[in-house]
């Protein structure tokens, strides 16, 4: 298959081992990062080398960094942006130095993937991460302690509020021109490099507490890949945190968006919708979910696809109680499925040829 298939690995502490992960069909790579750095800091070139040897050890390529985050200084064009643009430019250059080709990243403000409940049960009996918007609407950060998985819980309730209120200060479009600084600094480094940077979509795609939000549809992502119009400039494309809006059209999108050679990496999941924006993730399988699997990697596999594609969250089943959206059984099923799928897809290409 021409797809590198891949999987999240957080580390020597993650109760999901890289012996685990060698054992399933068709793994290629491994994707990490240093964690135990704080963002704004140059990651130590041991703990890229010792990633590598130890992926390698296994059989496996260390080659794709999730993520590289992006400080909030940086987002919000505070007096630190340039100096930390250029310590972010630093750990590009150290990971293409260990072999790195691609780099996930985001742009969202303060918080990273929200969800509402880490565990919801379904009539299965699995778990799920889910959605409400009841739920969220009755939370307000400004005036009481929340707590939601996906946030940055570093952050007091005083340094919560006075984040959202800079960011209300700077609005959509001052986040949009941080944003078109940032990539014109960093994306000529990642291309002499040889690396591919990847954003990721927000999560899910619209506001959250009125946090503006970015990279949600078409139209955004547009203005986004036209800033700097390179390879190097690319998508990590999330069909699970992009499918939770109904308006998103994401088989066509992923058709474009391969057609036009700016995908470096897909997370393929698939995700449960409800009328009001709320959602659970679900089993990989299309009928287990809102969206069409098949016509997803069809559209990757139409358009000779070779880039990077890992089964993103996964439900808790088996009695695993792992790390939330993160453990094993389910996420290797979702892998055997998506081989499945792309075996079939670049054989239905090739036979019509």
């Amino acid at each position: 298959m021409k797809m590198k298939l891949c999987f999240r690995w957080y580390g020597e502490d993650d109760p999901v081992t890289l012996d685990r992960i060698a054992q399933i069909p068709g793994m290629r790579s491994v994707v990490s990062a240093v964690y135990d750095v704080k963002p704004g800091q140059v990651w130590p070139e041991e703990s890229l080398a010792r990633l590598r040897e130890a992926c390698e050890q296994k059989g496996l390529c260390f080659d794709v960094v999730e993520s590289v985050p992006v400080p909030e200084a940086i987002k919000l064009g505070s007096k630190d942006a340039d100096r930390l643009t250029e310590v972010y430019c630093e750990n590009i250059r150290r990971c293409a130095r260990y072999g790195v080709k691609c780099i996930t990243y985001n742009f969202m403000p303060v918080f990273d993937w929200t969800r509402t409940d880490l565990a919801k049960p379904a009539s299965d009996g699995s778990f799920s991460l889910a959605f409400n918007q009841e739920e969220l609407a009755r939370m307000d950060p400004k005036r009481e302690d929340v707590a939601l998985p996906g946030w940055d819980a570093s952050y007091s309730r005083a340094e919560l509020r006075e984040l959202i209120e800079a960011y209300g200060r700077i609005g959509t479009e001052g986040l949009w021109a941080n944003l078109e600084g940032f990539l014109k600094t960093i994306i000529p480094v990642a291309q002499a490099c040889g690396v591919r940077m990847a954003i990721h979509p927000d999560d899910p795609p619209y506001p959250v507490f009125g946090l503006p939000r970015i990279i949600t549809n078409e139209t955004n992502i547009d203005r986004m890949l036209a800033i700097v119009d390179s390879p190097a400039n690319s998508l990590c494309f999330c069909t699970g945190s992009l499918g939770c809006d109904a308006r998103n059209d994401i088989p066509a999108m992923v058709r474009k968006y391969a057609a036009a050679g700016r995908i470096a990496f897909m997370h393929i999941r698939n995700v449960r919708r409800e009328a009001d924006g709320s959602f659970a993730e679900s089993a990989h399988l299309s009928s287990c979910g809102s969206l069409d699997m098949y016509e997803i990697v069809r559209a990757l596999a139409d358009n000779g696809y070779d880039g990077y594609v890992r089964p993103d969250h996964g439900r808790a089943i088996w009695g695993e109680q792992p790390r939330p959206g993160y453990g094993l059984y389910d996420r290797a099923l979702g892998a055997a499925y998506l081989n499945g799928l792309f075996e079939a897809c670049e054989k239905e290409v090739n036979h019509a040829k």
